[in-house]
């Protein structure tokens, strides 16, 4: 209300949130906000592996991910959605990217980013990785996780990105309508196997 006041012309307000604060709010409080043009939620997913979203301690599980998407959805607040390449590591990738790409099917969202796990010193999974709990998928593993969520997302209407400066390769399009070209060029960077096609490790940030 303050910065409709003081900026009478103001035309889009946009904020993080987590799927728990659109959860705690009622669909007429997100309509309310709405009206006072806050119109876009940027909101990290991460997984749609319940088992995945335990582990890092997300705090919600898939379901609950759906349900607040819907809702945002339903106020008339646009989404842009962030998924975790390799957050499954090797052994759960299969599960994470399949059920990440049903969760994001289910929500339906106008934008999705796809950034791509750093291990952190001293977090807890970087601390199971130095012990060996947990492994990396390599960054041609990434590539091809981020092929099988575009392959097995179904949109309306969606811009989907890798360009975040985590991720190994940028692709971009929107989906459905790009879909074929984009996994085609994963595809072909796969098929080649060559890492200088990628983002060298020092250019890489969260």
């Amino acid at each position: 209300q303050y910065v409709n006041v003081k900026f009478p012309t103001l035309e889009r307000i946009g904020t993080y949130a987590t799927p728990q604060d659109i959860l705690r709010s009622s669909l007429d409080e997100l309509r309310d906000l709405k009206q006072l043009k806050l119109s876009i939620f940027y909101t990290g997913i991460e997984s749609g592996d319940d088992e995945v979203l335990q582990k890092v301690g997300k705090g919600v599980n898939r379901n609950q991910l759906v349900e607040a998407g819907k809702k945002a959805k339903e106020a008339g607040i646009t989404l842009s959605l962030t998924v975790i390449l390799g957050l499954g590591g090797v052994e759960g990738s299969r599960r994470h990217v399949i059920e990440t790409a049903r969760v994001l099917t289910d929500i339906d969202p106008e934008y999705v980013g796809a950034l791509t796990l750093t291990l952190v010193p001293g977090t807890p999974l970087y601390q199971e990785w130095r012990q060996g709990k947990f492994s990396l998928i390599s960054p041609f593993e990434s590539l091809g996780e981020l092929k099988v969520i575009i392959e097995n997302s179904s949109f309306t209407n969606c811009f989907f990105s890798s360009m975040h400066a985590s991720n190994y390769l940028s692709v971009c399009g929107r989906l459905p309508q790009d879909k074929e070209r984009m996994v085609t060029e994963l595809e072909h960077v796969l098929a080649n196997g060559d890492p200088s096609l990628l983002r060298p490790e020092f250019l890489r940030g969260l």
